[in-house]
């Protein structure tokens, strides 16, 4: 779902994330990966042994269906 996201522009916000994954190997050390995401500002944060630093800053369009579907989902599993 998160590969499928439409790209977009910046906006200015601050980045102030609200929702992220975490991806762990078995072994539960250290994260693969981490993307944390602000719907605000439309940007998205990775770090982690399997990120490219290319990909460690990225944009998506918070307006769109498939982010919305992911807001949705992080909404639903907020404790």
């Amino acid at each position: 779902m998160i590969e499928n996201l439409p790209g977009s522009e910046q906006h200015r916000c601050g980045f102030s994330p609200g929702w992220s994954v975490r991806a762990y190997e078995e072994s539960l050390d250290l994260a693969l990966f981490e993307a944390a995401f602000c719907f605000r500002c439309h940007k998205v944060r990775m770090h982690g042994t399997a990120v490219p630093p290319a990909l460690a800053s990225q944009f998506f369009d918070a307006d769109t269906p498939p982010a919305q579907d992911l807001l949705a989902l992080f909404r639903a599993e907020a404790p």
